[in-house]
């Protein structure tokens, strides 16, 4: 994999991607870190012509529209970047042999599952923001370039951009109450962790149908446990107090429950994955 593409590289994944190839050793590999000022993946000329001047091989999509709610009133613009981008990518990488991992999300589930999701189970999206995610998964499969896989992922935060665990930072330091959502149950994902397990799993992706993998830390919380593991990692003294999602109305309906089996990926490719807790310390200390 000489010349890897990674797009969205100002996200949080994507600057997580920038600084751990900087640590590890990989031969003969040229990484390009691109974003949308200087490739718009929703343009399909300018994504040709770009791999083909840089010969590229391996292309990592990062690139996504994230603004859950606002995307209820530009789906538009969702769709540009969610689905219509990956279907670029998806044609383009089948058309010159490329190996291709998009990321997507635990959204394109409707969080009515009792036990974990594996990458079979019905998706059924809640809004905008899920269903363009889930038309780039479907368009990505239906083109089905040799050698590409579908990661979903949950509850991203990372000591870039703007995020969770930033969030409740600022708000506890300011505040001596918090009301955060207690019925809204997942897993937090450190960005750090996925881009070094998408390193480690580069090499190993092999394959002639388009593969679903599940990633997440390990473990489950509500984000009533995330934030007030949060503050008592970082020393806050703010009471958090639990709330149901019916007292937070949002454009958006967020998913009840979104665990991920992760069993798919850590035996396809060996891998351990992180507690999610452990992590949430470890981003704490870079912060």
């Amino acid at each position: 994999m000489p010349n890897v593409l990674v797009t969205g590289s100002k996200g949080q994944l994507g600057s997580e991607l920038q600084e751990e190839v900087s640590k590890v050793s990989l031969p003969d590999s040229h990484f390009f870190f691109t974003d949308k000022d200087e490739l718009d993946i929703s343009d399909q000329t300018e994504i040709k012509n770009f791999v083909e001047t840089n010969h590229i091989d391996t292309i990592i999509n990062c690139a996504a529209y994230t603004a859950v709610d606002k995307a209820e009133e530009d789906e538009i613009s969702a769709d540009k970047i969610n689905h219509l981008a990956v279907r670029y990518l998806a044609e383009i990488s089948k058309s010159n042999n490329i190996r291709l991992v998009h990321i997507s999300t635990d959204y394109v589930f409707d969080g009515t599952n009792h036990k974990p999701y594996i990458e079979s189970d019905m998706t059924n999206p809640n809004g905008v923001y899920g269903k363009t995610k889930l038309d780039g998964e479907k368009a990505m499969i239906d083109i089905n370039p040799d050698n590409a896989i579908i990661i979903r992922t949950s509850w991203v935060y990372s000591s870039y951009g703007a995020n969770f665990v930033k969030t409740m930072l600022r708000l506890g330091e300011d505040r001596d109450t918090l009301g955060v959502i207690f019925d809204q149950v997942g897993t937090p994902t450190y960005a750090k962790d996925l881009a070094q397990t998408i390193l480690n799993i580069l090499p190993k992706i092999e394959n002639n149908n388009v593969e679903i993998y599940h990633y997440s830390n390990e473990g489950v919380c509500s984000w009533y446990d995330f934030s007030k593991t949060i503050f008592e990692l970082s020393n806050i003294n703010c009471q958090v107090n639990p709330i149901e999602t019916k007292e937070y109305p949002t454009p958006a309906k967020r998913p009840h429950y979104s665990l991920l089996n992760k069993a798919k990926i850590k035996e396809d490719f060996d891998i351990e994955i992180p507690y999610w807790k452990s992590s949430v310390s470890e981003c704490l200390k870079r912060l």
